[in-house]
Formats: C-alpha cells, sequence, structure tokens
C-alpha cells in the first residue's frame, strides 16, 4: 500500500484515511492492554490500595463511556479531522502524564487523558473510513483492516508489557504512544481529508447519515455525572461502607444525574441518544445484553488477573499469554459467525454463546491455587469462543434493529452502555471479592496456625489495603502460613464472584431468548443494514468488544 502527501487520487485517499485510521486505533488501545496486565507491578512501585488500583483502570473507561457519543456528535458538527487529531494528542499527553507519575493520583490523570483519547478516536477513525469508502461493500474489506490494527494492540500490548517490567520500570510501558501519536498527527494534517454530517435533526428521517447533530450539553454533563457517579459510589462502597456519607452522596447523585438526562434527551431536539430507540425491543435486549455481559466478563477478567498475580505468582509476560488466549480464541469465532450470521439467527447465535460462556465461569469455580494451565486453557478457550459467538451478532443486531438515519447513534449507543457494564464490572465484583476474602480471612489464618497479635495485625493490615499488602509485612517464620491463607480467602472470594458473574451472562442470555424475537427478513439482512449504516461492520464490532473484555481486566490485587 502507496501512501504520500502528494496522494490526490480517490485510491490514494481511501488509502491514506486507512492507514490513519488503523494508527488511530491502535494508539487508543495499546495502553488499555498494557496497563491491564502491568498492575500488580503498579500497584508494588506506588503502593496502592485495592480501591486505588481500581480507579486506574476505570479512569481510563469513565471518559471513554461517557464521552464517546459527544465525541461522535462533535466530529459530525466541527469536523471529523480534528476531532481525530485532537484524540491523538490526548492519547499522547496522557502517556506522557502517566510515565511521569510519581504517585497513583498522577497516573489516574495520564489515564483519564488517555481515555478521553479513546473517545475521540474510536468514533472518529470509522467515520472518517465511512467518508472516505461510500460502496458499503468495499468499505467492509476496510473496516476488516481497521479491525485487525485493533486485534494487533490488543494481541501485542500484554507482550510489549511483559518484556518492559522485565528489564525495566513498569511506567516505560506508556512510551510507545508518545511518538506514534505524534507522528501520526503530523502525517494526518497532510493526508486526511475533514468530513462533517449534513445539518438537520438527527430525529429526522431525512438525516440519511445520522448527520444533522448538535452537541447536546445538557445530556452530556448528566450523563457524565450519573456514569461517574455510580462506579464511584460502587467501587468506595465496596472499599469501605456503603453506609458512608460520600458513598450515599455519589449514589443519590447518579440517581438524579440519570433522571435528568432521560429528561434532557426527551426534550431536546438534537439529542445525545435518542430514547426512542429503546421503542424497539432487539435494540433494547441488545443494550442490557451488552451491560449485563459485560459487567460479568470484565469484572471476571479482573478476577482472572488478580488470580493469575496473587494466588498463582506469575509475572506480567506468564499473564499476558495466558489472558491472550481468550482474545486468540474470540477472534476464530468471530470469523465464521460473521458468515453464519447470513444464514442463522442472531437470537439463536446470542443465546448459544452466553450459554456457553456461563458454563466456562460456572466450571472455573473449581480452580485451585495449584490448579494447571492446561486445566485452565480449556475453559479459557471456551469461554472466548462463546464470547467470540456473542459480540459480532449483539453490535450488528443492535444497529440493525433502528431505523436507518438513527443506525450510527444505535451503535455508539450500544458501545457506550458497554463501556458502562466494563466500568462497574470490576467494581461490583471487587466488592464482592473483597467482602467475601476479608469475612474468612481470620478463619483461613487460624487453621494455618496464624493466631493471637500477628493475626491480628495481618487482619488489620488486610482491611486497610487488602490481601495483597499482606505480602508486604515481615512476618518472619509465619510469611508462608499468611500467605497460603491469602491464597485461601481469595479463592473463597472468586468462587463467589465467578457464579455471580455466571448467573449474570444467565440472565442474559434469557433476555436474548425472550426478547430476541428479530422476523427472519430482517435477521438476513443484519450485516448489510449494519455495515451500511456507520461502518460497524460485524467483525469491527466483534474486535471493539473484544479487546473491551481483555483489555480493562487488571491484576494482583
Amino acid at each position: 500500500m502507496n501512501v504520500t502527501p502528494s496522494a490526490s487520487g480517490p485510491t490514494d485517499r481511501r488509502a491514506a484515511t486507512l492507514v490513519m485510521a488503523c494508527l488511530g486505533v491502535f494508539v487508543a488501545y495499546l495502553p488499555v492492554t498494557t496497563v491491564a496486565v502491568s498492575l500488580p507491578a503498579i500497584q508494588a512501585a506506588l503502593d496502592a490500595s485495592t480501591a486505588q488500583l481500581s480507579w486506574v483502570q476505570d479512569a481510563f473507561v469513565l471518559p471513554m463511556a461517557a464521552f464517546i457519543l459527544t465525541a461522535g456528535v462533535f466530529g459530525d458538527v466541527h469536523g471529523r479531522k480534528k476531532v481525530f487529531q485532537a484524540g491523538l494528542l490526548f492519547s499522547a499527553v496522557g502517556a506522557a502524564v502517566a510515565l511521569a507519575a510519581q504517585s497513583i493520583q498522577v497516573l489516574w490523570i495520564g489515564q483519564a487523558f488517555a481515555g478521553l483519547g479513546a473517545a475521540a478516536l474510536l468514533p472518529t477513525t470509522l467515520a472518517l473510513i465511512s467518508h472516505a469508502v461510500p460502496d458499503f461493500r468495499e468499505r467492509g474489506k476496510f473496516i476488516g483492516l481497521w479491525a485487525t490494527s485493533l486485534l494487533v494492540a490488543l494481541a501485542v500490548g500484554p507482550l510489549i508489557a511483559g518484556v518492559i517490567i522485565d528489564h525495566a520500570a513498569w511506567r516505560w510501558i506508556y512510551l510507545l504512544v508518545i511518538p506514534v501519536s505524534l507522528v501520526a498527527m503530523v502525517f494526518a494534517a497532510r493526508l486526511l481529508t475533514d468530513s462533517r454530517a449534513p445539518w438537520g435533526s438527527p430525529r429526522s428521517s431525512e438525516a440519511e447519515s445520522g448527520g444533522g447533530r448538535r452537541l447536546d450539553w445538557p445530556g452530556q454533563i448528566t450523563a457524565t455525572l450519573a456514569i461517574t457517579a455510580l462506579v464511584y459510589g460502587v467501587i468506595e462502597g465496596g472499599a469501605g461502607s456503603f453506609t458512608d456519607v460520600s458513598v450515599m452522596l455519589a449514589l443519590f447523585i447518579a440517581v438524579v444525574s440519570g433522571v435528568a438526562f432521560v429528561l434532557a434527551e426527551r426534550r431536546s431536539d438534537s439529542p445525545m441518544l435518542d430514547l426512542t430507540l429503546f421503542r424497539s425491543p432487539a435494540f433494547t435486549a441488545t443494550t442490557l445484553i451488552a451491560m449485563i455481559t459485560f459487567l460479568a466478563l470484565i469484572g471476571f477478567f479482573f478476577l482472572l488477573s488478580l488470580y493469575f498475580g496473587l494466588v498463582q505468582q506469575l509475572d506480567t509476560l506468564q499473564a499476558g499469554w495466558r489472558l491472550l488466549m481468550v482474545t486468540a480464541a474470540a477472534i476464530v469465532a468471530g470469523q465464521p459467525v460473521g458468515r453464519l450470521m447470513h444464514r442463522v439467527s442472531a437470537r439463536l447465535l446470542i443465546t448459544v454463546g452466553l450459554l456457553v460462556v456461563s458454563g466456562s465461569l460456572f466450571s472455573l469455580t473449581t480452580v485451585q491455587a495449584d490448579t494447571s494451565f492446561a486445566s485452565i486453557a480449556w475453559r479459557l478457550v471456551l469461554l472466548g469462543l462463546g464470547m467470540g459467538s456473542v459480540l459480532t451478532p449483539m453490535t450488528a443486531t443492535a444497529v440493525a434493529s433502528v431505523p436507518h438515519h438513527q443506525a450510527g447513534m444505535a451503535a455508539a449507543g450500544n458501545n457506550a452502555f458497554r463501556q458502562v457494564g466494563g466500568a462497574l464490572g470490576p467494581a461490583v465484583l471487587g466488592a464482592l471479592l473483597t467482602a467475601r476474602a476479608l469475612d474468612t480471612f481470620p478463619g483461613h489464618l487460624a487453621d494455618a496456625g496464624v493466631t493471637g497479635a500477628t493475626q491480628q495485625t495481618i487482619v488489620d493490615t488486610a482491611n486497610a489495603g487488602g490481601l495483597g499488602a499482606v505480602a508486604q509485612l515481615n512476618l518472619g517464620a509465619d510469611t508462608g502460613q499468611a500467605l497460603g491463607a491469602v491464597g485461601d480467602a481469595f479463592l473463597d472470594g472468586l468462587h463467589l464472584c465467578l457464579i455471580v458473574a455466571a448467573a449474570l451472562t444467565l440472565l442474559a442470555a434469557l433476555v436474548s431468548a425472550i426478547l430476541l424475537r428479530t422476523p427472519r427478513k430482517a435477521a438476513t439482512t443484519t450485516v448489510t443494514a449494519a455495515t451500511n449504516a456507520s461502518g460497524h461492520t460485524s467483525s469491527a464490532a466483534s474486535a471493539g468488544a473484544v479487546l473491551t473484555a481483555q483489555g480493562e481486566g487488571r491484576p494482583q490485587r
């Protein structure tokens, strides 16, 4: 593929757009996967508690979930090229701040800037491709390459982090993003053609491109408040108590802001998320499925990463290889599922896939500290295959279940709810894990022969800083027994959380079976409609969703 600054023909323009879009999505998601497997090193270096560690990833996910819809609208109104370049700039700034961080709070700031960059890059990269390649059949090839770039970031991120942490400090995992972002900004200024959406009301059927957008500040502000307050309340409530004044205030703000968001969107003539989309049972079902499933799955990856780091004492590279198995299986499953959608209903594919996911999660409830990798591997592969069967038809059905002029908003809305579920997953399951593990921890210490003042010191340390903080204590002859009790208590919490995660995916399967009653004609045209709508082909949808599940897992407590 030859792309030069002097390119002027349609082919060269499309090639330049593709290169920039691929670079953009690579920049957006590389930090997610590298950070996911680096959290044990970050926790040890910055002396972070479990709740503080949870915010490292949520500091990225929250801005991404809260601003992804607004970024798409901003690009429609002011130009997608400008938003694309702003996304690259935010990503570079976030990486630079994180690279220089000497405290967990500064790292949060860097992650937040990176999240804003990802929120800007994800919708604009696809919109730029859609504008450059009007023919939706040809566009599918470009989206496939875009998805491959996303998956490359997903695949190499944990491996890059593992190599870096084996030879240098954790902070250097952020270095690569900075030059790539800055170089991409320079070339984007010369190679990209700007585009905007037509003016008009997005509620009208004339706005066929999904354009006619205006900035919805009341909706944006209330949505951001609701999402941030909800996740903050869950994380802090799980780490401390849900009766704390700050936690109750946060949850109250979340409820009030959520109601205000609904009222604002109902009154707006250019809503960020048109609530009439939920009149479609299929869109409502896929949105619920996305939120419930990713709450369970991303929470599971959080737990799995903790298990590898805290219980099995694996290093970053070893954990990265294991987490990669789930994603690789999902990618393998995604390709045939995309073709099957022309012949098999999305309802069947999603329901069966969720049942497979639920079964694999239930099977993992038997893992122990000494469970071999071979014994775990087949269950992770099964989980990945189930995910690959769900993610592609889930997003494509959300897009195809609404009128054509609302398809772009439907895709963005489904992705935003998925991100919210992803942010809540580690918070909810992490809180459950903490409560269960700390409840059984004293009993395991007593069983190991650690009693009296030593036991009380260990329990107090765990209550204040999490189970991982016990490893920092100088316990002398009691060290082995204490660490064994830590592993046993963690496994108690892990098994409970796996049951909850499996039950959530089972609930999502029930929602799919009941609500996804798509007419046969609609089902056979889902992929075409989804692709024609806004560039969100099945492969791209699958790639983005798989990445979310893989990238937001976080190790070591």
